[in-house]
């Protein structure tokens, strides 16, 4: 069992550190806006006064925060991740980021002796919960074993992608699909509701065929009832479209669906949607089709 600091105990990062609580695991968690950790107490966790309280003595930090900013907000400066973290500290980071800003970090922490795998993951909150996410995971082939039954307890689909960064690739890759996904399961399902046709028949129909999807079946409640409340918010989606993009023009890959989607995911929001699901993406397929605000 490991003694792990996790960084992040936010939609995703409170209910993977549970996980790991309840696997056995030594848990001190810390989160930037206070008042988040009384899940993993009740699990059996601890909360951290700093990351400084929560890295102390750790084998094995654990990041899962916003972007890349915040990566580098918690990793560097004298408060930071590797300002405390111990030689051969296993330092994994859940956050979807840039490929480049991986690579960096592991750069950095090589030169304290810090081992550093990028590893963000998919599935949204309820695959967090459930401890079914799917990892993609970037960095040295022995410490991605190493850091296995850590994977194995907030995870079932966990895979080495590569050297550093190309978990973040992966990820991106993996935004991109489940964006133009929901843009699609929405418009279907504007589509079929216009029509008149019985939505629930329609979807069970779908959901059985070529159609179906992990995105048809976990957020069609979301669709049918307009419940937005977030298990991915629109904001963050907007932030990984970004990242796809960017890598995309590196790599010299036009992304002409991807491209729609992506400007579809920044209107939301500008239209005040941020803060929703993104299966808030039919309130845009809504007003597209004259209803709506």
């Amino acid at each position: 069992m490991s003694t792990i600091g996790f960084i992040g105990l936010g939609i995703m990062g409170s209910p993977m550190a549970v996980n790991l609580a309840r696997a056995g695991h030594t848990v001190r968690g810390w989160n930037r806006t206070p008042g988040r950790a009384a899940a993993l107490v009740a699990a059996g966790g601890q909360e951290a006064e700093s990351i400084a309280d929560a890295v102390r003595g750790a084998d094995v930090v654990i990041t899962m925060v916003p972007a890349s900013p915040q990566v580098e907000a918690v990793a560097y400066g004298p408060d930071g991740v590797l300002a405390h973290a111990a030689p051969g500290t296993l330092f994994i980071d859940h956050s979807s980021i840039t490929p480049q800003t991986s690579i960096d970090l592991a750069k950095a922490a090589a030169d304290k002796g810090v081992r550093v795998l990028d590893a963000p993951v998919s599935g949204g909150e309820a695959g967090a919960v459930e401890g079914v996410l799917s990892i993609m995971v970037g960095g040295d082939a022995a410490d991605f074993e190493d850091a296995r039954p850590l994977f194995d307890a907030v995870g079932t689909t966990v895979v080495h992608c590569g050297p550093h960064g190309a978990g973040q690739t992966v990820k991106a890759a993996n935004q991109l699909i489940v964006a133009v996904n929901i843009q699609a399961v929405a418009e279907a399902v504007v589509f079929l509701e216009k029509s008149g046709v019985d939505i629930d028949a329609a979807l069970e129909v779908l959901g059985g065929g070529l159609a179906g999807s992990t995105v048809l079946a976990r957020k069609k409640e979301n669709f049918k009832n307009r419940d937005f409340t977030p298990g991915f918010k629109l904001e963050l989606h907007h932030k990984d479209m970004g990242i796809v993009t960017d890598a995309a023009r590196t790599a010299g890959v036009p992304l002409p669906v991807g491209s729609v989607a992506a400007q579809l995911i920044a209107s939301a929001v500008a239209r005040g949607d941020g803060g929703l699901d993104h299966s808030g993406l039919l309130r845009g397929v809504e007003l597209l089709s004259g209803g709506g605000r």
